[in-house]
């Protein structure tokens, strides 16, 4: 595939990125004790010293939960940045991961309801969160038959760190799919008859023009409308994917059924009913989601509604 300059390195940019992507490799074979004192160090220097995104931080939160104090909002605020300096450390660290250690760290539940859709010969569609450790669920691979697809947002500028994370996600047979070929490659598994997990983090910044705006905590927001149109074509069983803390590097992903007959509904009906999930996990650990996303940059054009 040809680059665009848009994507394309420069000889410096490659040096740097080999350097980082080198060091990331090292680190992931640390034990996890170094790890989370690397990550306590580092809450240290983006908290207190770089005080990284600490005013959109404090924005988003302020305006998702207006009914808290300032304190609350500092706590919550604080305890967002340690877990999203472990999430890191942790993402890092599923790179040399083996299946005993993944075992020991995440458990599924729910999963065993895909086993009912094998046997019907029906795919699935999983709408996950940026919430918790999101990224050690591709592991969830080794737990189904359904091949799961990982759609994904390539990066820009940094191909080294792009196949890191992708040998990374796709070590346990799963494949990562970029957004732009989602369709394609549903179409081609179909035409193969292999029976597929389409895995969306469903709530990532849509564009401006996105025809479909909601409020989502608290603030208008656009959504990407394709995993609705997606689920109303094939009539696929919709999951909500749920990551639960249940303490330092140890986490259970619990799936439950949305809609069984996607069809029978219509897109706003999907996505409505996914953001409102996603708020009940959101209010119960606030501190888990990813508040430094730019989630709520855009503005709501006049000519388009918001969706209720």
């Amino acid at each position: 595939m040809k680059k665009t300059k848009q994507h394309s390195e420069g000889l410096l940019k490659r040096i740097r990125n080999l350097i980082i992507g080198g060091f990331f490799i090292f680190i992931s074979y640390l034990p996890f004790w170094i790890l989370y004192g690397i990550s306590d160090f580092f809450y240290l220097i983006i908290r207190h010293i770089v005080k990284y995104r600490f005013k959109l931080i404090t924005e988003n939160l302020s305006f998702a939960f207006p009914y808290k104090s300032d304190e609350e909002i500092g706590k919550i605020r604080n305890r967002f940045y340690r877990h999203l300096c472990d999430s890191i450390v942790e993402g890092v660290k599923m790179y040399s991961m083996s299946e005993k250690q993944m075992e020991k760290h995440i458990s599924f539940k729910g999963l065993e309801l895909a086993d009912k859709y094998v046997k019907e010969k029906k795919s699935l569609i999983i709408l996950a969160t940026h919430h918790n450790n999101w990224e050690w669920c591709s592991y969830s691979q080794v737990k189904v038959k359904h091949l799961i697809l990982m759609v994904y947002s390539p990066m820009r500028g940094n191909n080294l760190m792009e196949k890191f994370l992708l040998k990374s996600r796709e070590k346990w047979g799963g494949k990562c799919v970029p957004m732009n070929k989602t369709g394609r490659t549903l179409v081609n598994y179909n035409r193969k008859g292999k029976l597929t997990g389409l895995w969306l983090a469903a709530d990532q910044t849509a564009l401006a023009s996105s025809k479909f705006w909601a409020m989502f905590m608290n603030r208008a927001a656009p959504f990407y409308s394709g995993p609705a149109k997606i689920a109303i074509k094939t009539n696929q069983p919709v999951f909500f994917q749920y990551v639960k803390k249940v303490k330092r590097g140890k986490y259970i992903a619990e799936y439950s059924l949305l809609y069984e007959e996607p069809a029978k509904l219509e897109e706003k009906d999907i996505l409505l009913g996914y953001i409102r999930r996603m708020e009940e996990v959101i209010r119960e650990e606030p501190e888990y989601y990813l508040w430094s996303h730019r989630r709520w940059k855009h503005i709501r054009p006049d000519d388009i509604p918001l969706t209720v």
